[in-house]
C-alpha cells in the first residue's frame, strides 16, 4: 500500500514539473516567437499581400467577426488631464482608424488635490468630434480613501472600462473581440497600428511600443522604446482591466501568458506642453511626489532643460538625441506646423513656451 502511494506521489510531482515547464514554455513563446515585436509600419499590408498573410507575419491569425453586420470596433481609452492640444492632435491623426474614443477625467489629481474638469469645460472645442466621443467623469466610490499615491491613478485608469462599458448601448455597445487600446493622451498609436489590431487576433496583452520623445519631437529619448500603450480585446467580465493591462498585473501565472509586442507602433511625447504652467500642473499631479520638489519648478531651469534637451530631474542615463526637421510625427502636426511649433522646435529664448519670455 505504501509503495502504491509512493508511486502516486511521484506521478503527481512529475505532472507538476511538466506543468511548470509547459507554462514557462508558453510564457517564453508568447514573449518571443511567434509574437516578435515587428513594426507595423514595415510589415503591414502594402497592397501586395492579403491581410491574412500580413497577420501571419506577426504570428497571428486574421480576425473573423461573428457577423458581417457587426464588424469589429476599436475603442480608444484615454486618460485626459489638461492636454487639450494633444487630444486634438490625437483625434485628427487617428480619426479614420477608431470607432469610439472613451475620454475620462477626474476632479482630483493623483495626489488627491481638487482640480477643474478641463475637458468637460472645453468640450465645445471638440464639437466636430462628438460623434465618436464617450465622455466620463470618474465616480469615486462612497468612502473611497487613497492609501497610496497610486490609488487614484489606478481607479481612474480602471474607470475607463469598469465605469463606462457596462452602460454602453446601441451602436456603442461592445461585442466579443472588439479592440480596446489603453493609453495616456500623449501616447498616440500610429493609424496603421489600429489597422493591425482591427484585422488580427493579437495576444490578449499586447504592448504597442512607442518612439519616445521628450519636450517635443525634436528630442528622441536614447535607449529602448516606451513600453506603452497597451491593447486587448473585449471579453465581457473577463476583459483585462486597463490598469492591470498597463502595469502587467493580474492573476499568476495567467498574466504571463498570451503576451506580445509591436515595435514602432506609436509615438510618445513626454512633457510636451505649450506652456510652463501646464508642465507645472503635471508636476503637481504626479503620483511621484519627489518629482514635484521646488527645485524642479523653477521656470528658468525648466526652459533651459527643454531648450537644450536635458532631463528636468537630472536622472542618470536619461539622454535625448536631437532630431531637426523631424518628419516622423502625427500627420496633424505636419499640416499645422505654425500652430504646433512648440512640438517641433524648442529653440530660442522662450523654449517654445507661450507663457515664458526668456
Amino acid at each position: 500500500m505504501l509503495m502504491q502511494w509512493g508511486h502516486f506521489w511521484r506521478w503527481v510531482r512529475a505532472g507538476a514539473v511538466i506543468g511548470i515547464v509547459w507554462m514557462l514554455y508558453l510564457a517564453m513563446r508568447s514573449s518571443r516567437a511567434p509574437f516578435d515585436p515587428l513594426s507595423p509600419t514595415k510589415n503591414w499590408n502594402s497592397g501586395q499581400t492579403s491581410r491574412h498573410d500580413s497577420c501571419r507575419r506577426h504570428g497571428w491569425k486574421s480576425f473573423k467577426p461573428v457577423s458581417e453586420d457587426a464588424p469589429r470596433k476599436v475603442y480608444d481609452l484615454i486618460m485626459v488631464n489638461t492636454e487639450l492640444d494633444w487630444l486634438e492632435i490625437r483625434l485628427n491623426s487617428t480619426w479614420h482608424a477608431v470607432d469610439y474614443y472613451v475620454l475620462v477625467e477626474a476632479a482630483r489629481t493623483f495626489t488627491n488635490l481638487q482640480k477643474p474638469l478641463v475637458l468637460r469645460d472645453n468640450m465645445a472645442r471638440f464639437e466636430p468630434y462628438r460623434s465618436k466621443i464617450i465622455y466620463h467623469e470618474v465616480a469615486f466610490p462612497p468612502g473611497f480613501v487613497a492609501h497610496r499615491t497610486w490609488d487614484i491613478e489606478d481607479l481612474q485608469r480602471n474607470a475607463m472600462f469598469a465605469q463606462v462599458f457596462p452602460k454602453l448601448a446601441g451602436a456603442q455597445a461592445p461585442t466579443y473581440g472588439d479592440v480596446i487600446v489603453v493609453s495616456d493622451v500623449d501616447e498616440v498609436p500610429r493609424p496603421v497600428t489600429y489597422a493591425v489590431l482591427r484585422d488580427c487576433w493579437f495576444p490578449r496583452r499586447l504592448t504597442l511600443r512607442s518612439s519616445f520623445y521628450y519636450y517635443s519631437f525634436q528630442y528622441l529619448h536614447r535607449g529602448e522604446e516606451w513600453g506603452h500603450p497597451q491593447a486587448t480585446y473585449y471579453q465581457g467580465s473577463r476583459t483585462v482591466l486597463p490598469n492591470d493591462l498597463r502595469v502587467g498585473d493580474g492573476p499568476w501565472p495567467f498574466k504571463w501568458l498570451d503576451q506580445g509586442s509591436l515595435a514602432n507602433a506609436a509615438w510618445h511625447c513626454s512633457s510636451c506642453f505649450a506652456t510652463v504652467d501646464e508642465l507645472l500642473t503635471k508636476l503637481s499631479s504626479f503620483a511621484h511626489v519627489s518629482m514635484n520638489a521646488d527645485e524642479f519648478r523653477d521656470r528658468r531651469r525648466i526652459a533651459d532643460r527643454v531648450r537644450n534637451g536635458r532631463d528636468l530631474w537630472d536622472r542618470p542615463g536619461e539622454l535625448y538625441d536631437r532630431i531637426d526637421d523631424n518628419k516622423d510625427v502625427p500627420s496633424f502636426l505636419l499640416d499645422n506646423r505654425e500652430r504646433f511649433r512648440y512640438l517641433l522646435d524648442r529653440d530660442g529664448p522662450t523654449a517654445g513656451f507661450s507663457d515664458y519670455e526668456g
